[in-house]
């Protein structure tokens, strides 16, 4: 093979290589706008209108959701009030980004609805611009099935975070109540609180036993500190007033 042809062939032979290895980083740089063009950053949407927000967010490709709405005296209704995923995350196209609304200050007067029929109680609650929250029912002798026995927030409360009303409806005596409000057992001994849920099936995990700083003597006009007695309890988890099930952890700590 004469020197002519063979430097023709290694010609050939390095166009094609050169060809390949264009091919391939072509690949590549295709393979990575595929991958992060399909990637975008969260933006901003704190403070914006809902309208603005769901803009924005459709121009990059994600979905908008307004999973809850809370008054509020700082942000305007019809606002932005929290945003999840936070500004800046990185997500994929098509990413849910989920939004509160603010309903600006409270200006609704929450009714009494203590009382009412709880059909009722809910009819009221809607004309309102409010909503029917969690609905539990506790047998009670004093009331006809289906009354409403209690309210939160309670009627005329101010400050309320949301625009949602829980009630407590009257069962029939022989019915089981779907929930209990947790009593105050501060300084109650461990075991007479651990008889008192068990008697509505409710269990505590082990007790936490914990030291008890020797309370001083009272000065003056002061009345004396009584000193807490071994096994009572100190604190207690949920707080007194929340409700409970049988299902709630409830958690002790007690004095040693």
């Amino acid at each position: 093979m004469s020197g002519h042809v063979l430097r023709g062939f290694f010609r050939a032979a390095s166009l094609l290589m050169l060809l390949v290895v264009v091919a391939m980083l072509a690949a590549i740089a295709t393979m990575h706008l595929v991958i992060h063009g399909a990637e975008v950053q969260v933006p901003d949407l704190k403070g914006m209108t809902v309208a603005q927000a769901r803009s924005q967010t459709a121009g990059l490709g994600l979905n908008l959701n307004v999973d809850h709405r809370y008054y509020s005296a700082e942000v305007a209704a019809g606002h932005i009030l929290t945003q999840s995923p936070p500004p800046g995350t990185v997500v994929r196209r098509e990413w849910r980004v989920r939004v509160a609304e603010s309903l600006g200050p409270q200006k609704v007067d929450v009714p009494d609805t203590v009382g009412v029929d709880e059909r009722v109680a809910s009819m009221r609650l809607r004309r309102l611009g409010l909503e029917t929250g969690t609905i539990a029912r506790l047998p009670d002798s004093g009331a006809a099935e289906g009354i409403v026995i209690a309210q939160d927030p309670p009627a005329h409360a101010q400050g309320i975070e949301g625009p949602t009303v829980n009630l407590l409806v009257a069962a029939p005596e022989d019915d089981s109540p779907d929930r209990y409000v947790m009593p105050d057992f501060t300084g109650v001994p461990i075991v007479a609180a651990q008889a008192q849920l068990a008697k509505v099936g409710i269990h505590t995990s082990t007790p936490i036993f914990a030291d008890v700083p020797v309370q001083p003597v009272g000065a003056g006009a002061a009345p004396p500190v009584a000193p807490i007695a071994p096994g009572s309890v100190i604190a207690q988890q949920p707080p007194a007033g929340s409700p409970v099930d049988q299902s709630t952890a409830v958690h002790f700590s007690v004095a040693k």
